[in-house]
């Protein structure tokens, strides 16, 4: 089985070489039946289903694309993130007409917590030219409600990136849903 790099995702095993479908059962749904569900597929065909989807989302968000929805964004994050058994940020920079420039994933934690260097946000931001960023990281235990260190984080990455002139325009926590920092006004953009 070949792997391959989606930018700013790790490898993934892909198996759709020269359009070989047959890791899908015969019966995947064509248009007008009925929905596969996910216990109708074996563990490797669900990977399967899971690369081919980053890869569709890695193309919707690649170089230059425009992120000027919450819902955009959201998806994109939810694929990128929600896999991971453990902590994950990352984040996505772009530039003065919120186009994408690229998504890095920064830092690896534990099932429950990871460090996070405003440094090294500052460091990447500056090396891509970036005018923004949006902030993301997963809860692997699914619940996203922002903890009080979720908070204060958000709050030292945005005022450590104002120096440079970056804006944070969102901070997104990935778990069985997707929390916006933005739309839940916790971005105390206006300081």
């Amino acid at each position: 089985m070949k792997s391959m790099t989606l930018t700013g995702l790790s490898p993934v095993p892909f198996n759709l070489i020269s359009n070989n479908w047959a890791w899908l059962t015969p019966s995947f749904p064509l248009e007008g039946s009925e929905p596969l569900q996910p216990q109708a597929l074996s563990e490797a065909q669900q990977q399967g289903v899971l690369a081919l989807a980053r890869a569709i989302l890695a193309e919707r968000f690649a170089r230059g694309e425009a992120l000027i929805t919450t819902a955009k964004s959201r998806e994109y994050l939810r694929m990128a993130l929600a896999p991971y058994p453990y902590e994950v940020f990352a984040v996505v920079f772009l530039d003065n007409q919120h186009r994408v420039i690229a998504f890095e994933e920064m830092f690896r934690g534990t099932i429950d917590g990871i460090t996070v260097h405003a440094r090294e946000i500052a460091r990447s931001a500056l090396e891509h030219n970036a005018s923004a960023v949006i902030l993301a990281h997963n809860h692997p235990a699914g619940r996203v409600d922002p903890s009080r260190a979720d908070l204060a984080l958000t709050e030292r990455l945005r005022r450590s990136l104002a120096l440079i002139e970056v804006r944070v325009l969102d901070h997104f926590i990935v778990g069985e849903t997707v929390f916006s920092f933005a739309e839940n006004g916790l971005l105390n953009v206006n300081e």
